[in-house]
């Protein structure tokens, strides 16, 4: 849960913590719909590029975004997967293929190697890192099939296959996986370098023209800007409150089904508890400072255009041509 990079705020002072709120607001929003008009992989690359030049130029430390990515691993395991396996084609586009046993000792090292990772997982430090090598070595084992090299008769083959990677699925995944690691980085930027306090002012600005029918923009602004705040807060009370649980014999990553249950519902009420003392906390810290439901508010910063938002308004605007230029250019 510490992880978790969503929504805390890393002190700065590059050129992007100086961009006015609503512009960063808007920018991240342009360029996340701009990725779905990325037309092929070679445009994918180009933006991750682009993006690697912009994230190196902030000054942010690498790890805050990669510790963002892992609680999508799986997910982009999940999808790369699924389109090599899904995705065909003529022989011509074939990249490479695996030629595949299953068998009785196959399926014993494999299942070995997860009671392993799972009696081991507890005093490794890299947890993700070691599943991923349990995964690869499994795969290893399908393909290249240890007892060859012995002269045994009994491995008791059940299923031979070949598992073919055609240059189709290996694009498509490679691009799947570049935009959402791309549309997670983007995201994570805006969080990472914007105080909710500056977010929230920026919100209201941007759905200002909501007003004119009568949309409360304040509330949801300052709703959205709460939950980004207490995201790490509420992390961090887990956290205690597991560590708690834990010096009292409670063990989160062992039982049965019924006893995790009953562990999740020994962290779920406290955290419930927590939130509504906060919660009330801060509804009479917002009042004796005179905040008011739909009141008028005064603003301590005012937001204004400075010459980094027009420099960088005009890069997004040259990106945004350039995603047209070659989306008209592949179409032709």
């Amino acid at each position: 849960m510490d992880n978790i990079s969503f929504g805390q705020y890393v002190p700065g002072n590059s050129w992007i913590y100086k961009l006015d709120p609503r512009l960063k607001i808007i920018f991240s929003v342009l360029l996340v719909v701009l990725l779905f008009f990325i037309p092929n992989l070679y445009g994918m690359l180009i933006a991750l590029g682009i993006y690697i030049i912009m994230f190196l130029t902030t000054r942010i430390p690498p790890l805050k975004v990669l510790k963002g990515l892992k609680a999508i691993i799986f997910l982009l395991m999940f999808t790369v997967l699924l389109q090599l396996i899904y995705s065909t084609g003529n022989k011509e586009n074939l990249l490479y293929s695996f030629p595949m046993q299953l068998g009785l000792w196959q399926i014993l090292i494999i299942i070995g190697l997860f009671i392993s990772y799972y009696l081991l997982k507890k005093i490794i430090p890299f947890k993700t890192i070691m599943l991923l090598l349990v995964i690869f070595l499994g795969f290893l084992v399908l393909w290249c099939n240890p007892f060859e090299l012995f002269s045994w008769n009994f491995n008791l083959n059940f299923l031979t296959f070949n598992f073919d990677i055609y240059q189709e699925g290996a694009t498509n995944a490679a691009f799947l996986f570049l935009r959402i690691v791309l549309m997670i980085g983007i995201t994570s930027l805006l969080t990472l370098t914007t105080m909710t306090t500056d977010i929230n002012n920026g919100l209201e600005a941007v759905l200002s023209p909501l007003k004119l029918i009568k949309v409360p923009v304040g509330i949801f602004s300052m709703l959205i800007s709460l939950t980004l705040r207490f995201i790490p807060t509420l992390m961090q009370e887990s956290r205690k409150i597991m560590n708690a649980q834990a010096s009292r014999g409670v063990d989160f990553n062992e039982g049965s089904l019924f006893q995790k249950v009953n562990q999740i519902v020994s962290l779920l009420i406290p955290m419930f508890v927590i939130s509504f003392q906060r919660a009330e906390d801060l509804a009479n810290a917002m009042e004796a400072r005179g905040y008011i439901v739909d009141g008028k508010r005064t603003k301590l910063d005012e937001l204004k255009i400075k010459p980094i938002d027009i420099i960088a308004s005009l890069v997004i605007l040259v990106l945004i041509g350039l995603v047209i230029w070659g989306n008209i250019y592949v179409s032709l």
